[in-house]
């Protein structure tokens, strides 16, 4: 389970994709397969999420890296090279930023 916290020590990485309702269904079965068979058994993973907004037009993935080398080394492999470039392909554009999780509030 992906848990916020900022005592984690690890990279977060929230990737946005810009998207159309007409192909958000499609990207969303790249990146479940892709998390599915690739990137969840990947050293140094932790964990992962995507999110869809209700006009279909964004979806954002958040996941956890035990270290940033951990998700350099993941995207640098020839499977997610070519996973990358077929998502990117549905895609009018996608934007991987790597985060610190500064803060977090709590009920």
């Amino acid at each position: 389970m992906t848990r916020i916290d900022k005592e984690f020590t690890g990279q977060t990485v929230i990737c946005t994709f810009e998207v159309t309702p007409g192909t958000a269904h499609d990207v969303l079965d790249a990146l479940n397969d892709a998390y599915d068979q690739v990137i969840r058994h990947q050293p140094g993973y932790v964990s992962g999420a995507i999110h869809l907004n209700d006009a279909q037009t964004r979806i954002c993935t958040y996941s956890q890296w035990r270290d940033r080398r951990d998700y350099q080394a993941m995207l640098r492999s020839p499977e997610m090279r070519t996973r990358n470039r077929a998502i990117h392909g549905m895609c009018r554009h996608f934007e991987p930023v790597m985060y610190e999780v500064v803060d977090t509030w709590k009920t």
